[in-house]
């Protein structure tokens, strides 16, 4: 028969308490112990980051933009009178010489005014020539009047002396010689009144004919506007080039002032690069750059800095001092890279994806051989196209992740597979 033992009853509570107890230390324990355990650092395929090592030397600063090759020279036809296409004779892309006509125009009221400031013109010439003839006919009777009144005070100055000669000799009374020469003196008057006369009945000729002249150059040169226009209706180009567009269709009504075309010099061309804002303030007129046409690279300098931001860029315009490679047009989109200047020595590594010029960002590191990463803060100082300055926080030879890593953001060790 089974015997009670109560002391084993005892022993067992006494280990089943212990161990209670034991378990209660050890969970704060164990959770305190993992606490202060480091995360395990994610793993990210070394072959998907960009790696590069930190070097000291020359660090050539470049900024790059996008653009396009335009014309140096743009020659704007405008309508120069209101009119309707009706025959376009060249299309874009045409070689066109000064003289070629391009499209032509018509305007029917245009043509009346034309004619009828040429019967204007006529009629108003036909008036002067009359009243030239007019006025030369009054003149010469004006003539005739004083002529004759010289005449006759000549003759009675004549008979005045010949009575006072007659006088002296006792052969004339001295009455005829008083008489004589009062009609003298009267005739001497009229005679200055004559010529007087004459002298302002030129000038008031003159005047007139004047007058009437300048109403002739008035209405001739309202001839020659008219006729300008008309023949303005058909358009030229004005220059040697090449048409490159052509803004109106047959039909189409335009007023004076329209565009109509465009000709430019093709083998004429300057390159246009829209730089960043952030990064045009160290753009200056004569630094050296380089187009590429996607065709070749063309060396060239920098001419003119727009003074104005358009959507977050400033255009610069580059003089391009090299032959054009074949295929080069306006429009033609192009990559322009300007040089701002040359640091000698200088410690420098390539670009990260999120580095600021000026700023301190947070890099990888690699450790180990290459096959952990840890993340460091590092300053950068100035930056170009594809490397930027290090002023701070790496030394030459150290190897870094320039990729985009803020994916990994809430990490400061990763592990390179």
């Amino acid at each position: 028969m089974d015997i009670p033992r109560p002391d084993q009853a005892r022993k067992k509570r006494v280990r089943r308490t212990l161990y209670a107890v034991g378990v209660l230390i050890l969970i704060p324990l164990i959770t305190l112990g993992l606490s202060k355990l480091k995360p395990a650092a994610p793993s990210v395929e070394r072959a998907t980051v960009w790696v590069d090592a930190v070097k000291r030397g020359e660090m050539l600063r470049q900024v790059r933009g996008l653009g396009t090759l335009v014309p140096k020279d743009i020659l704007w036809i405008p309508a120069t009178t209101d009119g309707r296409v009706v025959r376009r004779f060249v299309l874009p892309g045409t070689p066109v010489k000064l003289d070629t006509v391009i499209l032509e125009l018509a305007n029917p009221e245009l043509d009346q005014s034309a004619l009828d400031a040429e019967w204007q013109l006529k009629a108003a010439e036909a008036q002067y020539n009359s009243l030239k003839a007019q006025l030369d006919s009054q003149l010469l009777d004006q003539k005739a009047a004083a002529a004759t009144v010289h005449s006759d005070y000549t003759q009675a100055k004549l008979n005045a002396e010949k009575d006072s000669e007659l006088a002296k000799l006792g052969l004339g009374a001295e009455l005829n010689v008083k008489v004589s020469r009062a009609k003298a003196e009267a005739l001497e008057t009229r005679d200055g009144i004559e010529k007087e006369r004459l002298s302002v009945s030129a000038a008031s000729a003159k005047a007139q004919l004047d007058a009437q002249k300048a109403r002739v150059e008035q209405l001739r040169a309202l001839d020659e506007l008219k006729k300008s226009q008309l023949n303005s209706l058909r358009v030229r180009a004005g220059a040697e080039g090449v048409l490159q567009e052509l803004s109106v269709e047959v039909g189409q009504r335009v007023t004076a002032g329209t565009v109509l075309a465009k000709v430019v010099q093709p083998t004429s061309l300057k390159a246009q690069i829209r730089v960043p804002e952030t990064q045009a303030k160290d753009v200056l007129i004569g630094q050296i750059a380089s187009i590429d046409t996607h065709n070749g690279v063309v060396p060239g300098r920098v001419s003119r800095i727009d003074p104005a931001v358009q959507n977050g860029t400033v255009t610069v315009d580059v003089a391009l001092e090299g032959a054009l490679p074949q295929g080069a047009r306006p429009d033609l989109s192009v990559d322009g890279t300007i040089e701002i200047e040359r640091l000698p020595d200088v410690l420098y590594v390539g670009r990260p994806v999120h580095g600021q010029p000026d700023s301190t960002v947070g890099i990888f590191k690699l450790t180990e051989g290459g096959k952990e990463a840890v993340r460091v803060p590092v300053k950068l100082g100035r930056s170009s196209v594809s490397t930027i300055e290090i002023v701070g926080g790496l030394n030459v030879g150290d190897q870094v992740i320039l990729s985009d890593m803020s994916a990994w953001d809430g990490f400061d060790r990763i592990r390179l597979d």
